[in-house]
């Protein structure tokens, strides 16, 4: 029997039961005017029905009614069921409920992310004083009923949505176990804690709900502007260097008694305490904590509390796409350059990694370390060959040797072909009819590791012949795999928790035979590749980092 049907007899002997206190229990609450209309089961919402008994007909009617045309409901016939399922009971009779519903939908709102939810979330802001909560009730459950389709839709959609692609005005019906599952919560008096498990359920959301919070009250307050002359070093001075100081103590990397402190002392002379501060604003923000006010500091420092607010929301639904707690792992954040490893719930090892320039962009994506490779050879995409290498070996064919490559038949064959036999005019990317192989060793552009991570855009971690990019500040420097610099302590740490002990690892390292060890079955380590330009560290301090993709 569907939900419909056998709510229809629950109504029925409802509206019977209660139909003769209806009409002045709904009187009586409308003359409350300190308290919303506290209807239940025994106050019923739906105060009419057609002779004919049409009891679906009735209530499509009534919900057209209490709408009144403010908005164009996108699920009314769900609404139909829901209402007549609960007796016509009032969804949003818990205060409780609708401020954390209202928070919710304001993050949204402030992400930019939803134009629909953006909407909804400010009629409702209209509706809520004017004290008609059937209409309220009506469009209140039709935003939950969008809000609901839009969290479940980011599982496959996200990594668009929120990532600069515009999200569609229609969206699917939400799914019946969870429409299921809030009228249960609902009838047990749990309507709010459904509302609550909505929200991201990590603490990092919380986190940056409380810094939105903060950075949205002062967006009444005259936000500073901020004139530099070039680059200012430690020890110059600073015309209205009381600007600074407001934006720092604003962000919380100065004490406002600081500030007042520093401004008594040394006036217009940018030293000591305040060369602090810009190194803790520097930071946070992805730079080298020098001191010096160059032009990309200057870049974060103008950004106003408006911008920053949107940066935060936007990251904030970013954390739906997530795991939420990652026992076993390595999560890789693409714009912040780094990578962590936990394994059974203990923090393992953080590394600097390299990721793909913007013109080769690292993916986001899930996968699995499935095996660790040393002494790797690099089967170079294809891609690769013809953009970087083969114009390379055009101007001088002794590049393939003097790099350590060597020219395969193809992908399907291991048979090696002399560069000498080539033709010159073969040696074109669009007439090159074979593979390249790096051989393993020193020159290996994947280093001395390779961790496999099966997917379909052959990404991968791995080592590197040349380590010294890692000592640069921003990253996005390879043609899509991760370099990991700490590659030695991740192949060690894997190797270990699959059950090798570190005499294997030691004889795997340095004999120069090219080995794959898989992991065992049980301990592949999750891999999720994600991406974060604002984030709250170990330390509650929130960070920024440049959109190196262009996805904010």
């Amino acid at each position: 029997m569907t939900l419909v049907k056998h709510v229809f007899f629950i109504a029925i002997i409802l509206f019977v039961s209660f139909y003769l206190q209806a009409l002045s229990a709904y009187a009586q609450s409308l003359g409350d005017k300190n308290e919303h209309v506290l209807l239940n089961k025994t106050q019923p919402l739906f105060l009419s029905m057609d002779k004919s008994g049409n009891m679906l007909n009735s209530t499509r009617q009534w919900i057209e009614d209490a709408n009144a045309k403010r908005v164009n409901l996108k699920y009314s016939s769900i609404l139909v069921e829901l209402y007549v399922s609960t007796g016509f009971s009032q969804f949003w009779k818990d205060q409780r409920a609708i401020n954390d519903f209202m928070d919710q939908l304001r993050i949204v709102s402030l992400s930019k992310t939803n134009k629909e939810l953006t909407a909804r979330y400010h009629l409702l802001i209209q509706l809520q004083p004017l004290k008609n909560w059937q209409q309220y009730d009506v469009i209140a459950t039709d935003t939950l009923l969008i809000y609901i389709s839009f969290i479940e839709q980011l599982h496959g959609k996200g990594k668009l949505w929120l990532f600069g692609e515009t999200t569609p005005l229609k969206l699917p019906q939400p799914s019946q176990i969870i429409i299921n599952d809030m009228l249960k919560n609902y009838e047990n008096h749990r309507f709010n804690q459904f509302i609550l498990r909505l929200k991201p359920q990590t603490s990092e959301y919380n986190q940056l709900v409380t810094t939105i919070n903060k950075l949205d009250s002062q967006q009444t307050l005259r936000w500073p502007v901020l004139v530099f002359n070039g680059k200012v070093n430690p020890e110059q001075t600073i015309k209205n260097i009381s600007n600074l100081l407001i934006v720092l103590e604003r962000l919380g990397d100065i004490s406002g008694q600081d500030a007042k402190r520093y401004q008594s002392q040394h006036k217009s002379l940018y030293t000591g305490r305040l060369v602090l501060a810009i190194k803790h604003f520097q930071s946070r923000h992805g730079l080298m904590p020098d001191g010096i006010i160059g032009p990309k500091t200057q870049q974060w420092l103008a950004l106003n509390p408006t911008q920053r607010v949107r940066l935060l929301a936007l990251n904030a639904q970013r954390l739906r796409l997530w795991s939420t707690s990652l026992y076993t792992g390595i999560v890789v954040n693409v714009p912040s350059y780094y990578m962590k490893l936990w394994l059974d719930g203990r923090w393992i090892m953080t590394s600097k990694v390299i990721v793909g320039k913007p013109s080769r962009q690292t993916p986001i994506f899930n996968s699995m370390v499935n095996s660790v490779v040393f002494n790797p050879y690099w089967n170079v995409p294809n891609s690769i060959m013809k953009k970087d290498i083969l114009p390379k070996v055009k101007r001088s064919r002794s590049y393939l040797k003097r790099h350590n490559y060597e020219v395969i038949r193809s992908w399907s064959s291991t048979e090696k072909i002399n560069i000498n036999s080539i033709p010159y005019r073969l040696l074109t990317p669009n007439k090159f009819p074979y593979r390249l192989r790096q051989k393993p060793g020193k020159k290996n552009a994947l280093g001395l590791y390779k961790f496999n991570i099966p997917n379909n855009q052959a990404i991968y971690l791995h080592d590197t012949s040349y380590p010294v990019l890692f000592n640069k500040y921003e990253r996005a420097l390879s043609s899509g795999c991760v370099r990991v610099l700490e590659s030695k302590s991740l192949a060690l740490a894997l190797l270990q928790y699959s059950g090798k002990n570190e005499s294997q690892f030691n004889a795997y390292s340095n004999s120069k035979k090219t080995r794959t060890i898989r992991l065992n079955k049980g301990k592949k380590v999750p891999v999720e590749i994600i991406y974060q330009t604002a984030w709250v560290n170990d330390d509650g301090a929130v960070n920024y980092r440049f959109d190196i993709y262009e996805y904010d």
